[in-house]
């Protein structure tokens, strides 16, 4: 199928990159965190309506739940005690198809049952049923595209997510780029990025959590690094009936810093090593970071997709960046979600055979072959010869060819984005 865009084949590049910085910002939102909340439940509710789909007309239909909410209820707190007052709201918005031809799909049986199952896991104090409640703006509307001119052949856009059959599925005959967008990935992570993703992982393991039922989830790490210091100022909060009263309270934090600081001074044994905890706790007042649930989401904060970490599960300020959410986008062409992968894991394998710093740039246009970026640039750190690059370009060209096979993985949730 012809597209109406150059028939040129995408642009390939590389080029030589120096980075030389004496300072890192690096910032990690934990598990519980509103946003990476909101993430990690757009992508299961893109995985499960996927499969529905899948299983019942052999494909995956149109949909986007890439700009779901999660706003806080309310909830009452004190040492020893914790409760969710007003319930936590779940803001669907986006767009799905709601029907394939005559056979309606139940988008919200779909939403609700994954929801409140992946809610409890998360948060196994809550009250699925009564501490949920749902806010629905989903449209089937189509974007700019439609045309309702009678002396031209009627294209599939003005179906694209009321599909009357397979025709109406451009990507099954056609597989094109959504959007005009970009994804970026850069490999490997430095010494400090790694050291601050393993360490909130490690307070998500059974082994750690065992004897501190106190400690919440939403837990948020901001790194400074800088010529031979770090500084961490972290937040960190205690699920209020497991803490008896103030001292407790100070206590649990007091041992919380000491673990960091083992844990920083392990790799870095020759810094200065600065520890914040919940600068914003007010002892006076009794303002502290006490919560039901372990995470501000119980009152009145909100998560929402795409402000949350990367793809690669940081946020690096000083490294490539893009604005795309790829949480709960379409896993078959939307590229704001394909892309991000595939420059991440592009870059992944060419550090790897290059021995080298890389940074991947993976530029679309809308409407072009999504096997072929509009632009591919590839930044390394290491001068290379005339022959390694153009077997750099044979390779980078066929992992280009492989991205479509990124889509299962997608949905069947092998892809950890958050």
């Amino acid at each position: 199928m012809k597209n109406n865009l150059s028939e040129e084949r995408g642009l390939i590049s590389i080029k030589k990159i120096s980075i030389n910085r004496c300072y890192e910002f690096v910032e990690r939102k934990g598990s519980g965190h509103p946003d990476t909340l909101a993430d990690e439940l757009a992508e299961e509710l893109s995985s499960e309506y996927s499969k529905y789909t899948l299983k019942k007309f052999g494909l995956i239909l149109h949909h986007n739940f890439d700009k779901l909410g999660i706003l806080g209820g309310s909830s009452f707190v004190k040492f020893g005690e914790g409760r969710i007052v007003n319930p936590i709201r779940v803001l669907v918005n986006g767009r799905a198809s709601t029907r394939f031809g005559d056979i309606k799909i139940p988008c919200k049986s779909i939403i609700e049952k994954t929801t409140r199952k992946y809610l409890k896991k998360k948060f196994p104090l809550i009250d699925s049923e009564k501490d949920i409640v749902f806010q629905y703006n989903l449209s089937t509307k189509s974007s700019p595209g439609k045309t309702d001119l009678k002396s031209k052949r009627e294209g599939t856009r003005k179906n694209w997510f009321e599909p009357r059959g397979r025709e109406d599925l451009k990507e099954l005959s056609f597989l094109g780029s959504n959007d005009t967008s970009m994804g970026v990935g850069f490999s490997p992570l430095t010494k400090f990025e790694k050291m601050i993703l393993r360490l909130e992982d490690s307070f998500n393991s059974k082994s750690f959590r065992k004897n501190k039922p106190w400690l919440g989830t939403d837990i948020k790490i901001m790194g400074a690094k800088l010529d031979k210091s770090i500084d961490l100022t972290l937040c960190i909060p205690q699920i209020s009936r497991y803490v008896k009263n103030e001292i407790e309270y100070k206590n649990n934090l007091n041992l919380m810093r000491k673990i960091i600081f083992e844990f920083i001074k392990n790799d870095f044994p020759k810094f200065n090593i600065g520890i914040s905890i919940n600068t914003r706790d007010d002892f006076d007042t009794g303002e502290l970071y006490l919560t039901a649930i372990g995470s501000s989401i119980e009152s009145g904060d909100e998560g929402l997709v795409g402000r949350g970490n990367r793809i690669n599960r940081l946020i690096c300020q000083v490294k490539p960046y893009t604005m795309e959410g790829v949480a709960g986008k379409n896993p078959v062409y939307h590229v704001g979600k394909i892309y991000s992968i595939a420059a991440q894991e592009l870059a992944d394998k060419i550090s790897k055979k290059t021995k080298a710093y890389t940074e991947v740039f993976l530029l679309s246009q809308s409407g072009r072959l999504l096997v072929d970026p509009w632009r591919t640039i590839i930044g390394i750190e290491k001068d290379l010869k005339k022959e390694e690059r153009i077997c750099l370009i044979k390779f980078i060209q066929k992992e280009l060819e492989r991205i479509p096979k990124i889509t299962k993985r997608v949905v069947n949730l092998k892809i950890r984005i958050s």
